[in-house]
């Protein structure tokens, strides 16, 4: 079922993403080559501590870290280590949410550490860019396809892949609600969008196939043709004139 918020959880809703929001502006000072992962985590729980917010994800469903690390390849869910230090020219993915107030913000950038090659940058600008298209389409009156078709249409048109494995979702109270949000699909179909409607759009794209596998450690998502991946997330509220992100400072 999907749950309709009202202005008042929205307004709560809005105060957790601006925190996410602002955790972005900080942590993205910090990515350079030689940093190490778990040190963005060491950040990350500072800033929660600072804030006066929980970890949407340390804890959940047994994940070991306030922060998904996703390096290159890694699509989703890359664990924080102090072993773990990114170099010039890689990707990095970094996943981050937070509960205050009773409700979730979520949100997810990938950066560039320092120069990278020209195939990444342009999968880095389709994945943001897919981003961007699909809140445009989340107003009323349109479907979840058309959410879905969005993001697709402008990543497979740049020449890459979307994932088809790892979804967005509703979010709430809880950080997974109703509907599920695929990176892929046929506008005019599906739930019809209504104002109060909370969804979380991450699109996530492959440079090469869309299949992904999960490594050993039960969490780190990769590409299985070990392409590069991008991610981009934003939380968004449907309101009566269109689209508003909540995850913003």
């Amino acid at each position: 079922m999907i749950l309709i918020k009202s202005p008042r959880e929205i307004e709560a809703m809005r105060r957790a993403g601006a925190v996410v929001g602002r955790f972005f502006e900080e942590v993205r000072t910090l990515v350079r080559p030689g940093v190490t992962t778990g040190s963005l985590e060491e950040f990350a729980d500072r800033f929660i501590a600072q804030n006066g917010v929980r970890s949407a994800f340390k804890g959940y469903m047994g994940y070991p870290a306030h922060l998904c690390t996703s390096v290159n390849e890694e699509v989703v869910h890359g664990i924080p280590s102090s072993a773990r230090a990114v170099r010039e020219g890689d990707i990095l993915s970094i996943d981050f949410g937070v509960f205050l107030d009773g409700f979730f913000g979520d949100s997810a950038k990938t950066f560039a550490v320092g120069e990278v090659d020209d195939l990444s940058r342009r999968l880095m600008e389709a994945t943001e860019r897919s981003l961007a298209a699909a809140i445009l389409e989340t107003r009323p009156g349109k479907r979840l396809g058309d959410v879905s078709e969005a993001v697709q249409s402008v990543v497979e048109s740049a020449g890459f892949s979307v994932v088809r494995d790892f979804v967005g979702h509703g979010i709430g109270r809880a950080m997974h609600e109703d509907p599920q949000v695929p990176n892929f699909g046929k506008g005019g179909t599906g739930p019809k969008l209504l104002p109060g409607m909370v969804l979380a759009i991450e699109p996530m794209v492959n440079a090469g196939g869309w299949a992904v596998e999960v490594l050993s450690d039960g969490w780190t998502v990769v590409s299985r043709d070990r392409s590069r991946s991008a991610h981009f997330e934003h939380t968004v509220a449907v309101t009566e004139t269109g689209a508003e992100i909540l995850s913003l400072p």
